[in-house]
């Protein structure tokens, strides 16, 4: 979607509410018939994920995950619009902002629920702490191209590649009070490291960085999570900060654990990793 100028442009054009459906749309009734691996690998771990609900159930999930997919990619030609007419909800607004007011350097935790991206230009635009994002271009140079002029309205500073780990540590260092947005659920080899789904698993991935860094800078932990209420709309959920001078790394990783994968069962109809991994092996 992202990758088709004529695409981006119209959507950039439209009214957001209008641009957001028709991605929702699109992504439901056009894309979701050729990538039938992708819907077939998400049904199959929806089934492990959630056997409380019933196979039309899953069904239904499955059909608003395409519509959730399909709404992200559109409405990343409008975050700012987005950001500014007041689209997001936040749980418990007033100590949200005492967490962000507060001191030292920040790691916000986040996974692929929701719209991740208006999640990160959200904490940029509540706080006057320097923030920065760490991505993972895709692979596909259109569609990386596309992505970082998307991304360039709404998110700042962000960093990937060589020299990500100097940048980010210089961030966390030299600037006052800054802030780190960091995704856990990365995807490799038809796997996801975090969550644990109640697997026993050390560390692994951006939550070890996290981790590592945390304790080098003195900063505390922010697990927070977007999720889609109806159509263009969000309500953002958090939990009260982890502080790793009083917790061990696996006390830390219980908790982030048992909110942010909490998160992703309940919400698993707007989970990005759902489609990218296996989770019967």
């Amino acid at each position: 979607m992202l990758s088709n100028p004529f695409l981006f442009t119209l959507l950039r054009i439209l009214p957001a509410p209008l641009a957001s459906w028709l991605g929702g749309w699109l992504s439901a009734n056009i894309a979701r018939r050729s990538m039938k691996l992708r819907d077939q690998r998400a049904r199959t771990n929806l089934g492990i994920l959630r056997p409380d609900v019933s196979e039309a159930a899953r069904e239904a999930m499955l059909t608003s995950r395409w519509f959730n997919l399909g709404r992200t990619m559109a409405e990343l030609t409008n975050i700012d619009r987005l950001i500014e007419k007041n689209h997001i909800t936040v749980e418990d607004a007033q100590g949200y902002q005492q967490v962000l007011a507060g001191p030292g350097p920040m790691i916000a935790l986040a996974v692929h629920l929701g719209n991740w991206d208006l999640l990160a230009a959200h904490i940029k635009a509540s706080t006057d702490r320097p923030g920065l994002g760490v991505y993972d271009p895709p692979q596909n140079p259109g569609q990386a191209a596309m992505l970082k002029r998307a991304r360039s309205s709404y998110m700042g500073e962000a960093i990937t590649g060589d020299g990500a780990a100097r940048g980010i540590l210089k961030h966390l260092t030299t600037k006052d009070r800054a802030t780190l947005y960091i995704l856990l659920d990365e995807r490799r080899d038809r796997q996801v490291w975090f969550p644990r789904f109640g697997r026993d698993l050390p560390p692994s991935g951006n939550l070890s960085v996290a981790l590592r860094l945390a304790r080098k800078v003195g900063a505390k932990f922010l697990p927070f999570y977007m999720v889609r209420t109806e159509g263009p709309n969000f309500r953002v959920h958090w939990h009260p900060p982890l502080d790793p001078a009083a917790l061990t790394d696996d006390q830390i990783m219980d908790q982030v654990d048992a909110f942010l994968g909490k998160a992703c069962i309940d919400h698993a109809d707007q989970w990005l990793a759902l489609h990218d991994m296996d989770l019967t092996t």
